[in-house]
């Protein structure tokens, strides 16, 4: 059987820069990847992924961790952050823990992770006290994604949604609304994370800063999802009276909030405005309103973080530092004036 040592001494490299050659690293030059790509083709060497990362001791995977990889956001942020980890030759190794606690604390644990994978992306993931010590002890670079509970000693990555929040309701403040409704995400959610409650207290500080008092009957509770919405924008339908203006605390649930609007006869914008978080894909092909976030670019920026210390790299910025992303306002169809200022 060929062995890399033997494909190193025909092409006169060393076994690390076969390694690095075959897996398309750009530390090696073109005229050396394409010599060690004869000899191997020579030989009919084939690399085991396996045995080369165990001969370097490292495993070149970087977990990632996300509440519930069916969300568009969580999903976003994943591939952007994969095709980033595979530019460099790092594979990602993904956690969903489908919205359960069981998983979280297995993951976090008992799951092994020094084993298998180098660093560790939490995107979303809530932590308690508690957690600190096992992320601690696995002694490897961190990096949280849209968290309002950093790691001590970790970067992260994240927009300001007290700010977006505010921005949103701001917008419908400055159409004429004042009896504005917020539906959001669920506080009996099992991996409850603080994005919710952030984008509330936004929404909170921004009717107060226009004079008006929170109601509690027009902030409504469900989930991040086009039915949580639509259950969420039904409860406010038996408000009297009405809203007339609903900001969701994304835009799946602020597409399901336009859909039982309509499946009730009712129009957007000329009778209930609607804007939302996000700026999902489909949010410009129904021509909803919202507070744009860089989905992507979060994704892309916290793998970026951890391919530093992962390769050698200096840092550009503090190990524990946090990056704030902008957000912005894109204007579309779902909100307008009301109706009796408009």
């Amino acid at each position: 059987m060929t062995r890399i040592d033997d494909v190193a001494r025909l092409a006169g490299v060393s076994t690390a820069t076969v390694s690095r050659a075959l897996r398309g690293l750009p530390t090696v030059t073109e005229a050396t990847r394409l010599r060690v790509l004869d000899a191997a083709a020579r030989l009919g060497y084939i690399a085991s992924p396996s045995a080369s990362r165990l001969a370097g001791g490292k495993t070149r995977a970087v977990a990632v961790v996300v509440p519930r990889i069916t969300r568009w956001f969580f999903s976003t942020v994943v591939e952007a952050a994969e095709d980033t980890l595979q530019q460099a030759g790092y594979d990602l190794l993904l956690y969903n823990l489908g919205g359960r606690e069981n998983a979280r604390q297995r993951m976090l644990h008992t799951a092994n992770l020094h084993q298998r994978v180098d660093a560790l992306m939490l995107v979303a993931t809530p932590l308690h006290r508690s957690d600190f010590a096992a992320i601690s002890a696995l002694k490897m670079p961190g990096v949280t994604v849209s968290s309002g509970t950093g790691v001590p000693g970790w970067p992260s990555v994240r927009i300001d949604d007290v700010a977006a929040a505010r921005t949103a309701t701001n917008h419908l403040l400055g159409l004429g609304h004042r009896r504005i409704a917020h539906i959001s995400g669920s506080s009996t959610d099992e991996l409850a994370f603080t994005t919710h409650l952030d984008r509330r207290r936004g929404y909170q500080e921004a009717l107060q800063a226009a004079g008006l008092t929170p109601d509690p009957a027009l902030d409504v509770e469900s989930d991040f999802t086009l039915g949580g919405g639509g259950r969420a924008t039904a409860e406010l339908l038996r408000r009297d009276p009405l809203p007339t203006a609903i900001f969701a605390a994304c835009d799946e649930m602020a597409l399901g909030a336009i859909a039982a609007l309509r499946q009730a006869g009712l129009r957007v914008p000329a009778d209930v405005s609607v804007i939302g978080v996000d700026d999902h894909d489909v949010a410009r092909v129904v021509g909803l309103t919202t507070v744009a976030q860089p989905a992507a670019e979060q994704g892309r920026l916290a793998a970026r973080t951890l391919l530093g210390p992962l390769t050698g790299a200096a840092a550009r910025e503090p190990a524990d530092a946090s990056v704030i992303l902008p957000t912005r306002l894109v204007l579309r169809e779902s909100t307008a004036p009301p109706r009796e200022t408009g």
